[in-house]
């Protein structure tokens, strides 16, 4: 079971940066508090022998910060671009890394690209599209060093109702990448 111990203030924060925006709106000089902070990509991955989604499950502490019983996420596939590479790449070593599947960069498909946590820091997440299957599978994924991610396959003929289960707590992201696959990719079911 997962608890929160303590919360203090950060000192030298590895991964955001907090600040304070001065600026003015219609000549009304205004302050908002928000954070400098990585921006991100995630990925919708399609299993087509399991004719799944595959997801990734995972703790953040925030969400159990803020409801303090259950921290536990379902989420695409995603991860900080925080190096000298392209965000195509960046996606193939998420997949890689989180999930086991070595897809090549070229079959990542662009879905689109918006800003998330507009409130606080105004991040910004490229997010793709690849199908995987059985001969794609290099390692059992859960990510790197502390990161425990488990690797979860959701079948398509149980995804709309888990896109509204609010006993599944999930990112929107998972919810717009479901609705685009409707949308867009009926011919693969």
């Amino acid at each position: 079971m997962s608890q929160i111990n303590s919360t203090e203030e950060l000192k030298n924060p590895k991964f955001i940066k907090p600040i304070l925006i001065n600026y003015s709106e219609d000549g009304i000089k205004k302050k908002w508090e928000a954070v400098i902070s990585y921006d991100s990509v995630a990925v919708l991955l399609y299993h087509t022998d399991k004719k799944a989604f595959i997801l990734v499950k995972q703790l953040r502490a925030t969400v159990l910060n803020k409801n303090k019983t259950n921290g536990m996420m379902y989420e695409l596939c995603a991860g900080i671009v925080d190096k000298d590479a392209s965000n195509a790449q960046i996606a193939k070593e998420e997949i890689l890394e989180e999930c086991g599947y070595d897809i090549p960069v070229e079959s990542l498909e662009k879905i689109s690209s918006f800003y998330t946590n507009v409130g606080i820091s105004g991040t910004h997440q490229t997010l793709y599209f690849a199908s995987c299957d059985d001969s794609m599978k290099v390692n059992d994924g859960g990510g790197l060093y502390d990161e425990e991610i488990e690797v979860i396959s959701v079948p398509i003929e149980e995804s709309r109702e888990f896109m509204f289960d609010e006993s599944y707590q999930k990112t929107t992201g998972v919810m717009m990448a479901f609705y685009w696959f409707f949308d867009t990719k009926q011919h693969l079911l």
